[in-house]
């Protein structure tokens, strides 16, 4: 079949407005599968990326933490030796005392130096609990954390390929959806792209389908049927705003993009 030609003239024919608006519509339709089909891979790519960067800021916490940790057992082993260095002065000091009371009063200091020994031992037993689940963490962390790169060196290569596949394509649609858009007046056009931004899978211009509106799937009035058939004028639909489009428009339009 023929194509058919279509400018901005005034003369022009509602039907050929109606081919070159759902002309418009099929390539740009097409554009957006391109997007579609690679629009998935940056998302998983970027929260791979987020992962990837939450999992080093949480292990680089860990190495912090257990830095802490460890200054906190040189501390406690200060206090031992402090409390060791005073035990050995005390006894050295119980053996000159002049009366019970001083006795007395060293054996409590003594005392008190063992507990604190004690209390700072139990310290570094915890402490060294705690680093040994924070060195268990380290490693599930650092596992995941591969595993993850892989994943994302894999995506960017598999987003890689299906860009290099669908660029040149989507270039040519983009250019052809350009080219289409000279075709149609400047009011028709504005309208087009303003249902289509707001329209459900981009779709302004839509085919009658079982005698139903296909972008809404409401039933159409057999008398805007009609008007639609007859190409007299450019009929929306009343629920959801879309330019309809009869059979004929629609065959018109796939041979001629054939």
């Amino acid at each position: 079949m023929t194509k058919t030609k279509v400018t901005k003239d005034e003369d022009v024919s509602v039907e050929q407005k109606l081919i070159a608006l759902y002309t418009l519509q099929q390539i740009d339709s097409q554009v957006d599968k391109i997007k579609i089909i690679r629009g998935e891979l940056p998302l998983e790519v970027e929260d791979l990326e987020d992962e990837i960067a939450g999992l080093d800021t949480r292990i680089k916490n860990f190495h912090q933490e257990e830095e802490e940790l460890k200054n906190s057992i040189v501390e406690q082993k200060g206090v031992i030796k402090d409390s060791e260095g005073l035990i050995s002065k005390y006894k050295e000091q119980q053996m000159n005392v002049r009366n019970n009371r001083e006795y007395d009063s060293l054996s409590k200091e003594l005392e008190f130096q063992e507990l604190e020994i004690e209390h700072a031992e139990k310290k570094i037993n915890e402490v060294n609990y705690k680093i040994e689940l924070l060195n268990s963490e380290v490693l599930a962390s650092t596992d995941k954390l591969k595993e993850k790169k892989i994943d994302l060196e894999e995506k960017n290569k598999e987003l890689d390929d299906i860009v290099k596949e669908t660029v040149i394509e989507e270039q040519k649609l983009i250019d052809k959806s350009a080219e289409n858009e000279k075709l149609i007046e400047d009011r028709l056009l504005t309208a087009y792209k303003r249902i289509r931004t707001s329209a459900r899978n981009g779709l302004a211009v839509v085919q009658i389908e079982r005698d139903a509106c296909g972008g809404c799937f409401n039933k159409i009035p057999p008398q805007h049927q009609l008007d639609i058939r007859v190409h007299k004028k450019i009929i929306v639909c009343d629920y959801c705003g879309r330019i309809l489009v009869d059979n004929e428009v629609a065959e018109i339009v796939s041979n001629n993009m054939e």
